[in-house]
């Protein structure tokens, strides 16, 4: 099951739970609005090369569309849409007063030189700089795209509006980014899993941690994990997987990775089949790469307790109920991976007050919304007697749907 059929189930069960009648379902899954459109630029030799860039915006009930651009050769609109529709009930769950979106462009970031992203980036931002603003749709980095690409769209957007620092979050410091938003995916991430382990009068101190993806965020988590004394045995990326059963050293894998831009070879744990890091002994299993790494083939063989979900769409619906059966507790998605989008909100706050907070500040609020939102999804969980998927889901589309009926909007 794709990316957008899964988050298609996963909202019409919720709605089914809260007893939304069908116009307002319909009209709560189509997007606002979808934009396509051409992007031409001169290549370095001279020659001319044409791209498409998308930008699907779900939902604005809740305030401005909120979500990543990405450049991928394969930005697929069935994708995009999914999501953007996952950022709505993202930013929902999180309590920020955003809607979801999503765009990107159909391109191969490393074909392109610095100065021909820089050309793509501000023809693209030409192209849509009347359909996004502050108080309209804020985009923010995604794969294939960083600080630097928010840059170049500040400029660009600033041109047309004046000095406009809130129009994207995910900048680079210098030009009114956030401190903390590097690690704040990663360390929602952590908190996350502390607020989780509570629950089951646990704490992250002693666990055992499995991390498939040692990118931006599991990177952070698996640093913010072991400082807090959890014991990382195993991680991946796509260069290989290294295990060690008295637990890896964070910061000699960490320097090691970034030197040789991968965890593989790393002397301080043994190689083992990336195939198998997902099945890997442990207390908490946290996939932060790809979607639909978890699935019937491999759920019966996992022997975590419990998963959070750092990646988007991680665990298919086949083996989601394999793993509800087997007792194992997923924390999903759309809260345990909403650190960074939470963060971008704070920075967003920041560029409107023209005020920025020191970094204490940013991971303070950061633990208060995190918490909160635990207990929030907790008590879905109760009132529907759900699973913490259904928890998240029912909460998110309920905040949806109260501020779209208050609205007058329903059909």
């Amino acid at each position: 099951m794709n990316a957008l059929a899964a988050t298609n189930r996963n909202f019409r069960l919720a709605s089914r739970l809260l007893g939304l009648d069908s116009k307002l379902e319909k009209s709560l899954l189509i997007p606002f609005r979808e934009i396509k459109v051409e992007c031409t630029i001169p290549k370095d030799d001279g020659s001319l090369a044409t791209f498409v860039g998308f930008r699907v915006q779900h939902d604005n009930a809740r305030g401005p569309m909120k979500g990543g651009i990405r450049y991928h050769p394969e930005v697929e609109p069935d994708e995009v849409n999914a999501l953007a529709q996952l950022m709505t009930w993202k930013t929902a769950v999180a309590n920020i007063p955003y809607g979801g979106a999503k765009g990107g462009i159909g391109c191969d970031p490393a074909e392109l030189s610095v100065s021909e992203l820089e050309r793509l980036t501000r023809v693209f931002t030409q192209k849509i700089h009347d359909l996004i603003g502050v108080q309209t749709d804020v985009p923010a980095p995604d794969m294939g795209t960083g600080p630097q690409t928010m840059a170049w769209i500040l400029d660009e957007y600033s041109k047309f509006h004046g000095h406009s620092p809130a129009i994207v979050t995910g900048k680079p410091i210098d030009l009114g980014g956030s401190l903390g938003r590097d690690a704040a995916t990663g360390r929602g991430v952590l908190f996350a899993t502390e607020a989780l382990l509570k629950e089951h009068g646990m704490v992250v101190s002693g666990q055992r941690f499995v991390i498939q993806g040692f990118g931006n965020v599991g990177a952070w988590a698996a640093q913010l994990i072991s400082e807090k004394g959890g014991k990382v045995v195993a991680v991946s990326d796509i260069t290989g997987a290294i295990k060690n059963n008295n637990g890896l050293d964070i910061p000699s894998l960490l320097k090691h990775s970034k030197e040789h831009r991968g965890v593989k070879g790393f002397q301080g744990g043994d190689p083992i089949d990336p195939k198998s890091i997902l099945v890997e002994d442990c207390d908490v299993l946290i996939p932060a790469a790809l979607g639909g790494v978890i699935n019937r083939e491999n759920a019966n063989e996992i022997k975590a307790k419990f998963i959070v979900e750092a990646a988007n769409h991680p665990t298919d619906p086949e083996a989601d109920e394999i793993l509800k059966k087997k007792g194992v507790a997923i924390l999903p998605d759309i809260f345990a991976n909403s650190g960074g989008v939470t963060v971008s909100y704070f920075e967003w706050v920041q560029n409107i007050q023209g005020f920025m907070w020191d970094e204490e500040k940013v991971n303070n609020e950061l633990r208060t919304y995190m918490t909160r939102g635990f207990k929030d999804v907790k008590d879905m969980c109760k009132t529907h007697n759900c699973d913490l998927r259904m928890g998240a889901f029912t909460l998110a589309v309920n905040r949806v749907a109260r501020a779209t009926v208050l609205r007058g909007w329903e059909a």
